[in-house]
């Protein structure tokens, strides 16, 4: 088999990283971190769901979304002016130590910290109550 056929395995390109064949993207070694970190599709399905129950029993009414370099946060407000009655945070730098994601009160205590948003939302989720007639 000669170069750029199908079923020949990569070979090491002069650096020692792999080589494309043509047509093909290749990486670059070493390659950067994204330039933000958002929430993926089921952790802002987690978040909006939780959202969406508390909109519908009156107590929240809006919310704000930001993405930086560092972290995700999820602002959540009674009232567009008012601060933000709880965040949820998403930092993936602490991922290894206390956990990833975090809520936080408006005045920025931690309520809950951990590496499951799930677990980590249940803070915030009202128990039920049993409904007698």
């Amino acid at each position: 088999m000669s170069d750029g056929e199908v079923g020949e395995p990569h070979r090491a390109g002069r650096d020692g990283g792999p080589q494309g064949r043509p047509g093909e993207v290749v990486p670059f070694p070493g390659q950067a971190a994204p330039l933000q970190v958002t929430f993926d599709r089921h952790e802002l399905g987690q978040i909006l769901n939780l959202y969406g129950r508390r909109v519908a029993e009156g107590e929240w009414r809006d919310y704000a979304i930001d993405f930086s370099r560092d972290k995700a946060v999820f602002a959540i407000f009674r009232r567009t002016s008012e601060t933000p009655l709880y965040r949820v945070v998403k930092e993936p730098k602490l991922a290894r130590r206390q956990g990833a994601y975090a809520v936080v009160t408006g005045q920025g205590m931690v309520l809950k910290r951990g590496h499951d948003l799930a677990k980590v939302l249940r803070v915030l989720d009202k128990p039920l109550k049993l409904v007698t007639n």
